[in-house]
């Protein structure tokens, strides 16, 4: 279509020129992890900077209380919920709890499809993070953790804010559905890299924002990939069946699942369940 073309050569030109509007980090979330660098940093100064934040800091409080991190005696402070999580974890937890406030939009079908996108990003970001915390639980010497996978599932498809930003400024043209789902298809993955590389992330979570839908790139070795695109199985994002079966197969023999059926049963699902109930 004439509208899809034009919105996939703007985005082109604009990415070519650097001239793309990338989303900013929410505020909160900047200040965590610029004091989360600083090596004098304390607890109760963590704790008074999301305070600031009441829905930050209901998400730390959630988070400090959930399955992730099994603990029985709930929390109720946000300074109880800082030393729960720790320092070293917080950085990224509260980033990816802070994400929510991008995803907005004063144009009633971008801002729908912006919620849309949200749901379906914690949606697999739920899988991703329960399929993990199972993993951990049998192979507790492994490098990856799970505060990565958490922020890395949650900006995994964060190159879709440009593209709908820039839908947002024509909407009469672009705001429609149709062809916005296929310039994210076409445009999600490189322009998520730009996102990430503007918010100083690590390369390690670029990347996951970059390949996460380019099944060319398999790791060998376990990797966050492979829990990311479980997630993205589980909920049909990758449509082609002899595909997911290949995929699901591999994470078999890595040991991510103990057998190919392990995400339909009851007790992978109640804890996706839980997981959820965090960030929605």
């Amino acid at each position: 279509m004439a509208a899809e073309s034009a919105l996939y050569t703007i985005l082109t030109e604009k990415i070519n020129q650097e001239a793309l509007v990338l989303p900013t980090l929410p505020e909160v979330a900047f200040k965590v992890r610029q004091a989360a660098d600083d090596p004098d940093v304390n607890l109760h100064y963590m704790s008074d900077i999301i305070a600031q934040d009441p829905a930050l800091s209901l998400g730390l409080i959630k988070v400090a209380n959930s399955v992730l991190l099994g603990r029985t005696v709930k929390v109720e402070s946000v300074s109880q919920a800082v030393t729960r999580i720790g320092l070293r974890q917080i950085k990224g937890i509260a980033t990816a709890m802070a994400l929510e406030q991008v995803f907005v939009s004063k144009n009633d079908v971008v801002a729908s499809y912006m919620k849309k996108s949200w749901e379906k990003t914690v949606d697999i970001a739920s899988v991703s993070i329960s399929l993990m915390g199972a993993y951990l639980e049998k192979n507790k010497h492994t490098a990856l953790n799970l505060d990565t996978l958490t922020l890395g599932s949650l900006i995994h498809n964060i190159g879709v804010l440009p593209i709908l930003t820039e839908a947002e400024q024509y909407p009469d043209t672009f705001a429609n559905p149709t062809f916005l789902q296929q310039a994210i298809t076409k445009l999600s993955g490189k322009i998520g890299g730009e996102v990430t590389r503007a918010w100083g992330f690590s390369d390690e979570l670029t990347e996951l924002a970059e390949s996460w839908g380019d099944l060319t790139i398999l790791p060998t070795e376990i990797h966050y990939l492979d829990f990311i695109r479980a997630g993205a199985i589980y909920h049909n994002i990758f449509k082609n069946k002899a595909t997911q079966e290949a995929l699901l197969n591999s994470y078999v023999k890595k040991g991510i699942l103990p057998d190919i059926d392990f995400m339909d049963t009851e007790g992978f699902k109640a804890r996706c369940s839980d997981v959820r109930s965090m960030f929605i």
